[in-house]
């Protein structure tokens, strides 16, 4: 896999240039001290992963990626915690704080998607496609890939599908146990989501695709971060 550092400070890119190559896997094809001249190097060149420092001269390292078409795979490192959710939004592959460590970058690059891995999440996500759902009398088939997000409402829980809602005698814990943690990830109390209909995150909010807007829990914060973005 190859790779490229957009980092402005000459320590910073002399750290990433000894951990790739430590780590042996990655083949640098390029060092730039700003975005501008990487974003020519990127319109002759294929790259699978950029190691993106956020502030950066000319145009930041997030500027950068939002002007992207067509981005590779994007591992942010940067000095400044405030950006962690907003850089969720980008779906860029890791977030690294800086300094850190070889363990830490191994890490993040052991998350960069690969054919075996994407071929493995495809397996899991085939495991459960369709469930069905005891609402009142009736048992529904439900395709697990259209829930958006379950709510627990006193006894009883809400199903939320793309185009109708169902309701459920079980727990939330019982479906969370049920759909497991590929796709669904508790983010409130009352809340289970589906990720894969996150359209961004702002604040303690999650914003899904159809225009729900869910509350992050004060007590799952710190855990949806980790899982998302480190």
């Amino acid at each position: 896999m190859n790779c490229i550092i957009i980092e402005d400070q000459p320590p910073a890119q002399r750290i990433l240039k000894k951990f790739i190559e430590d780590l042996g896997s990655l083949e640098l094809l390029g060092t730039f001290s700003d975005a501008i001249q990487a974003m020519r190097f990127l319109q002759a060149e294929k790259v699978d992963l950029i190691f993106l420092d956020i502030h950066l001269p000319k145009l930041s390292g997030l500027d950068f990626l939002k002007s992207l078409l067509h981005s590779p795979h994007v591992i942010l490192t940067t000095a400044f915690p405030d950006y962690a959710l907003e850089s969720y939004d980008l779906n860029v592959v890791d977030y690294l704080l800086k300094p850190f460590s070889f363990q830490r970058f191994v890490k993040a690059v052991a998350k960069v998607p690969t054919d075996e891995s994407l071929n493995g999440a495809r397996a899991e996500s085939n495991a459960l496609q369709e469930i069905f759902i005891k609402s009142g009398y009736e048992h529904i088939k439900v395709s697990v890939a259209e829930i958006l997000f379950i709510k627990s409402d006193s006894d009883y829980t809400e199903i939320h599908l793309s185009q109708k809602k169902l309701l459920s005698q079980e727990s939330l814990k019982h479906w969370a146990s049920t759909l497991g943690e590929s796709l669904f990830t508790r983010v409130h109390k009352s809340y289970l989501i589906n990720s894969s209909w996150v359209e961004k995150v702002s604040g303690n909010q999650i914003y899904l695709k159809g225009g729900s807007v869910i509350p992050i829990g004060r007590a799952y914060k710190e855990e949806f971060v980790n899982r998302f973005l480190k």
